[in-house]
């Protein structure tokens, strides 16, 4: 190996994706058991890696120096080769100074709380006090190495302004968790997640609703890489480059969710666009059918509405975990907040708003298969598409024209990001 990543579980890791953006050069992920690294960094078969969880603190012994940044850190997570000699630097530091520079979140005179005991929490520390934060404190579940209980935060320090997280709580597959409720810390003005799949973890969504600057740490992972790229290399490289790669990178990663009424069109537009974006296409209610092995219209008769959102939900979840799809939702998907809250960490929820008197009744729909059922359930929900939807566009007669309305919305709403 020339280049790469060293870590226990890469199988979901961006970083190849990313260096192949930044540089010319062939980069490979390679997992390694904790009782191989040893082996591993005394042969220094490389000329230069990338370190991730959990070797950033089990790598130092092995090095030959130490950039000033990562002594003070204690974590390396970039190692370069030079004539056998193995040098480590923290450009995970830089990484997350440009991601929470480019949130645009203040911490000076802030009482930061730290979420995590790994080498990444003493890097966001270390970044939170250069920033001008008035406190800082790493929390963990064991307290230990410097760190508080997550009981001694919640009983002392829910004034905190600003949270940063850089436990895994949240990272796929277990999306839809988070490693402390917000809810108990009313002065908050800024989270931070170094979570990056899911784009957007239940902690920044949960954030995002209530209105709190929050951002997942997506830029900090392209950033870190960028720096890194540096360091493997010696030339520079612009912001220009990190902005590229990590729009790049959002699109492509980026789910399109539709929501809207039954008959509105969501399954042929997303179709369509799914064609014209390369993404793939998913269809919530067929995938209900396959888990179900029966039809919708006999879950119904034999089980009732309650065990089809059952169903409903479990599917949610998994298709949410995915990436690069357009997801095409059932009529009363929305009716749940948690299936909205899931479908956001990884896409952009587009709303189909297509009038009633083009809308059409089917047989295959239960909740809407007649007239007087379909407007019943468009008066109930038409609000809570536009209240759980990011964008929304006004469906016609023209596919053609439909389709660029949700391509351009969904566009636009990662350029915003």
């Amino acid at each position: 190996m020339e280049y790469g990543c060293i870590g226990e579980k890469l199988t979901h890791s961006f970083s190849k994706i990313i260096h192949s953006k930044i540089a010319d050069y062939n980069y490979e992920l390679k997992e390694i058991a904790k009782a191989d690294l040893e082996t591993f960094m005394k042969n220094a078969d490389f000329k230069a890696i990338n370190v991730t969880i959990p070797y950033k603190q089990a790598v130092i012994p092995y090095l030959y120096e130490i950039s000033d940044t990562a002594r003070k850190i204690g974590a390396v997570n970039t190692i370069v080769n030079k004539g056998g000699k193995l040098y480590g630097y923290n450009t995970d530091y830089e990484g997350m100074r440009a991601l929470i520079k480019r949130q645009g979140a203040d911490l000076s005179c802030k009482k930061v709380l730290v979420l995590g005991s790994g080498g990444t929490s003493k890097t966001a520390a270390a970044v939170a006090e250069s920033l001008g934060a008035k406190e800082v404190l790493r929390v963990s579940r064991g307290g230990n190495d410097g760190a508080v209980t997550y009981e001694y935060a919640l009983s002392n320090h829910t004034d905190a302004e600003v949270i940063i997280n850089t436990t895994p709580c949240g990272m796929y597959p277990n999306i839809g968790e988070t490693a402390i409720d917000i809810s108990l810390f009313p002065k908050l003005c800024s989270v931070t997640d170094a979570v990056y799949n899911p784009l957007s973890s239940a902690l920044v969504t949960t954030a995002k609703e209530k209105g709190i600057n929050a951002v997942g740490g997506l830029y900090m992972l392209v950033a870190q890489a960028v720096f890194a790229c540096e360091k493997f290399t010696g030339d520079s490289i612009p912001i220009s480059v990190t902005d590229r790669v990590y729009k790049e990178i959002l699109l492509d990663k980026r789910n399109i969710v539709l929501i809207g009424m039954p008959g509105c069109g969501k399954t042929t537009i997303g179709k369509a666009v799914a064609n014209e974006t390369g993404k793939s296409f998913i269809d919530t209610d067929d995938e209900i059918v396959k888990k179900a092995g029966i039809s919708i219209p006999e879950i119904f008769e034999q089980f009732g509405e309650k065990k089809f959102r059952e169903i409903e939900a479990e599917v949610i979840k998994e298709v949410s975990a995915q990436q690069s799809a357009v997801i095409a939702t059932g009529g009363g998907a929305v009716l749940n907040s948690l299936n909205v809250s899931l479908l956001k960490e990884n896409g952009i929820i587009v709303f189909i708003d297509r009038p009633i008197e083009d809308l059409v009744t089917t047989d295959d729909r239960p909740l809407s298969s007649n007239r007087e059922l379909l407007e019943k359930r468009y008066k109930e929900r038409y609000g809570i598409y536009k209240s759980s939807a990011q964008a929304e566009i006004k469906a016609v007669k023209d596919l053609s024209v439909n389709i660029k309305a949700v391509e351009e919305a969904f566009l636009n709403e990662n350029i915003s990001d």
